[in-house]
């Protein structure tokens, strides 16, 4: 009989622990509390060079589900990746499943909620040390599973749940490392409707589908609790989007245990870039065309599509702990949807710890208006991280934005206005503390794609960024083109406070690696004189930024991300002034738990 308990053990722990009298090969090299403590003598750890990631898929899922989606009693399969990188420190290893709507923990090998190891050993027990092994999505939780060894149903507990995988000290005491994954159990799938025109909230006890464009309007708001999964049908024209028009409001606040995740219907492994359309806000903040209103980019032109006005403190909603996964579909050539797109957004909405994951157009493009952002993840996009256009005026600050070999291009993409380059209100962004890392792989779209691009008469102050690996066929790590001299000249354009290394490797002149200092800015002084002297050639120093499925961007001792030099942002009420550092971390990953660095290649079985 399969019980619906999620990690029941098959065997019991008399045969468990016969198990692991093989330990070396599974768990790694066991050692007593006493030859860690004699090792671990005078060190203070902070820290794991260590990389792993840990993912779950349903055995039963259905079509057009993805993996993150369960019913009660659906089989269960676990897996992990775990790269020691040459960490030779012991730790005690737990794993646990948590129901984030309650809290409850149940911890493997026993499912109980009584603390154990992988080991099965309590604090009173006296924990199990071990060094770490090396797994290569090594199965935890399934048939031959290393823990439990036959596939598992998930319990009738409505929501989201987080299987974690922690790295202790050797005491158990501190947590030195942890591994998430998110998955709901649902009662069913429900598909949007084309038209939504009355307040209505979408509960994290069902998934919800979209198939088409799906329009919040005639004065409704949409409310997603945490922990919700929204899931994009692909293959439609026009593309599967949730907009947010002019006349609807959202109202998505996730939070870091739950965050809301919007995504592809493919089975892991198989997902896309631009498998449906994304998400859209649309308001009547100003924007600097002379019509006042224009119509979103990748939809159809009507009332519905377009964006623009007068009200700069335009509300179009609340966005916190949001994930957008696989999106940015095509309409037409030169014409796609974002992952996060706002047009004409203004002062009264907010916008904070949102991820565009794997999208085929731009991460996070802004079309006119005055809303602001705070922490920014983009992972392996196609094309732009930080888009600004059409007279964006915002904040934005904390940001961290990462390429994969496949595609990349530009990281800050800065216009105020493709049609007219002095049209006003000026383009005039104000941004701090982002990480750029690139791809360091050739073969991009376009042929002048640095980490910061500014262009097209653009304004704005940029600060505290940035720029390692990124690849370019012309120059380094940035470029100013078209007419920002004016904008120099009259206070309303300058970058301060730049870190770059490695970037321009494959330059078409064949430049050497790092000539970000001497050619690019060489350029950024010759039009902005002394400004220049913040841009800093030398190696950051993170502790592991290039493991793509679980990076790093810390700065290790004596990284100069922390130099004292770097800019102090303004006390306006919106930037926090004590992120003097350069970049998006200082010494807390704002990341953990709710974003998901882990790439596509990486959780084929």
């Amino acid at each position: 009989m399969r019980t619906n308990i999620l990690f029941t053990v098959a065997t019991s722990l008399v045969a468990w622990s016969a198990f692991a009298a093989d330990a070396t090969a599974i768990h790694g090299k066991l050692l007593s509390l006493a030859d860690a403590q004699r090792e671990l003598a005078g060190v203070n750890q902070l820290d794991s060079s260590a990389s792993m990631w840990v993912w779950a898929t349903n055995n039963n899922r259905r079509n057009g589900e993805p993996d993150y989606i369960f019913r009660a009693g659906d089989q269960l399969t676990v897996r992990m990746t775990l790269k020691s990188n040459n960490d030779l420190y012991p730790y005690t290893v737990l794993a646990y499943r948590q129901n984030n709507q309650n809290g409850n923990k149940f911890y493997l090998p026993g499912n109980t909620q009584a603390v154990t190891d992988i080991f099965g050993r309590s604090p009173a027990d006296g924990f199990q040390v071990t060094r770490l092994p090396d797994w290569n999505k090594q199965v935890l939780v399934g048939t031959g599973g290393a823990l439990v060894s036959t596939p598992v149903a998930v319990p009738n507990e409505p929501g989201m749940h987080t299987i974690v995988v922690q790295l202790r000290d050797y005491t158990g005491t501190r947590v030195v490392k942890s591994a998430y994954w998110k998955f709901v159990v649902v009662g069913g799938i429900d598909d949007l409707p084309s038209n939504i025109t009355s307040n209505r909230t979408l509960t994290n006890d069902r998934a919800y589908r979209v198939n088409g464009i799906v329009q919040v309007r005639g004065g409704a708001t949409l409310t997603i609790e945490p922990g919700t999964v929204i899931v994009g049908a692909p293959g439609s024209q026009p593309p599967s989007v949730l907009l947010i028009t002019a006349a609807g409001r959202i109202n998505a606040q996730g939070t870091r245990s739950r965050p809301i995740i919007m995504t592809s219907s493919q089975p892991f492994g198989s997902r896309q870039r631009g498998d449906w359309g994304g998400l859209i806000l649309l308001g009547r903040a100003g924007i600097n065309d002379t019509s006042g209103q224009l119509n979103i980019e990748g939809l159809p032109d009507n009332e519905d599509t377009r964006y623009g006005g007068r009200d700069d403190g335009h509300d179009c909603g609340s966005l916190r702990y949001v994930r957008v996964e696989f999106a940015g579909a095509l309409l037409r050539p030169n014409e796609e949807t974002n992952s996060f797109t706002w047009g004409a957004c203004g002062t009264a909405t907010k916008s904070e710890y949102l991820q565009a994951h794997y999208g085929f157009d731009d991460s996070f493009e802004w079309f006119g208006g005055i809303n602001d952002a705070k922490y920014l993840v983009g992972t392996y996009g196609a094309d732009d991280y930080v888009d600004v256009q059409i007279g964006y005026r915002g904040r934005i600050q904390h940001g961290v934005f990462i390429g994969n070999a496949d595609r990349s291009n530009r990281g800050i993409e800065s216009d105020n206005y493709e049609r007219d380059f002095g049209a006003r209100p000026l383009g005039n962004p104000t941004m701090f503390n982002f990480t750029f890392v690139g791809s360091n792989a050739a073969g991009f779209d376009e042929s002048d794609s640095p980490c910061l691009y500014f262009r097209r008469g653009s304004g704005g102050s940029f600060n505290n960024m940035l720029c390692f690996n990124w690849t370019t066929r012309t120059i380094g790590g940035a470029n100013i083109a078209d007419s920002i001299q004016p904008n120099i000249n009259a206070g309303n354009f300058s970058i301060t406070g730049v870190l770059g290394w490695n970037n321009g490797t494959a330059a078409a002149t064949g430049a050497a690696t790092n000539n970000f200092d001497s050619q690019v800015a060489a350029d950024f002084r010759g039009h902005m004189n002394n400004a220049a002297r913040q841009f800093v050639l030398a190696n950051p120093l993170m502790v592991n930024p290039l493991e793509r499925s679980d990076p790093n961007f810390r700065g290790l001792l004596g990284s100069p991300i922390f130099r004292a030099t770097w800019n102090q942002p303004p006390d306006d009420g919106f930037f926090d002034q004590w992120a003097t550092w350069i970049g998006a971390f200082g010494d807390f990953d704002w990341t953990e738990e709710w974003a998901t660095f882990i790439q596509e290649e990486d959780l084929r079985p």
